[in-house]
């Protein structure tokens, strides 16, 4: 079985999948100073509460870091308890996706993953809208090249730093508010959550469609379910995109 990882700034996705089905999933924090036995520990915890082994059933490891500190510790955590080196999404590994970046190398683990992914379960072109840390957006090309994309600040961060900067407002739940003219505080902030990046992200995915003309557009992340429903471009939810983009890549490094 294959255990695939997506550590991202802020949360750690965590898939284990049996040939090509995702048999389980995990979300947790992503925290820089775990060490590779802690990582371990959990993931043993993981599979053991849902029936898995850790040591008999794990044959290979697929990691998309773009936390260095983390990737460290998954690599020494895969070799001391696998046995084994992990495959990690970085230059050198074939993902069968030609990068039409002016600099390949910069293209982040996880875009590649979802852009892997989005052109397998869709073809192209197309575009995933990745909502995370960093939002971002990218295109596939019909001949599936990676082609570019776009990335701005997440909704949570951009809240955080409303919520930091602006001392009359207080945190509120990020729910699609009653009325899009909010009559509270509360509801006036959502509504400009809710709907202000679901705009965003509309306006740019049309632009990008103005390029790449008509193509399939695919949204993925913690807050995809959020925003789908009020966006008028986004037509497909694959909240494992990433983890499928990573089995996908795997299997092309065996």
């Amino acid at each position: 079985m294959l255990l695939a990882i997506d550590a991202g700034n802020t949360q750690t996705v965590i898939g284990l999948f049996d040939e090509n089905e995702l048999a389980d999933h995990w979300r947790i924090a992503t925290v820089a100073d775990r060490t590779e036995d802690e990582l371990a520990l959990m993931i043993q915890q993981f599979l053991g509460f849902h029936g898995f082994s850790f040591d008999a059933q794990v044959t290979g490891v697929a990691i998309a870091s773009g936390v260095p500190r983390v990737t460290a510790a998954l690599r020494l955590m895969t070799r001391r308890y696998f046995g084994f080196d992990a495959m990690v999404v970085e230059p050198g590994v074939r993902s069968g996706m030609p990068i039409l970046y002016d600099n390949p190398k910069e293209v982040g683990p996880d875009r590649i993953a979802n852009a892997v992914a989005a052109y397998d379960l869709y073809g192209g072109p197309s575009i995933v809208v990745d909502f995370g840390t960093a939002n971002t957006i990218e295109a596939i090309s019909e001949k599936g090249e990676y082609l570019g994309g776009a990335i701005f600040p997440g909704i949570e961060i951009s809240m955080d730093a409303l919520f930091a900067r602006a001392a009359a407002l207080r945190r509120v739940e990020l729910v699609p508010p009653k009325n899009v003219i909010g009559k509270s505080t509360m509801e006036s902030v959502q509504s400009g959550a809710v709907y202000g990046f679901t705009g965003q992200i509309d306006a740019l995915v049309e632009r990008f469609q103005a390029e790449l003309g008509d193509c399939t557009v695919v949204a993925t992340g913690g807050l995809a379910e959020l925003i789908m429903p009020f966006s008028r471009t986004i037509q497909h939810n694959e909240p494992w995109l990433t983890l499928h983009g990573l089995r996908i890549v795997f299997e092309r490094n065996r």
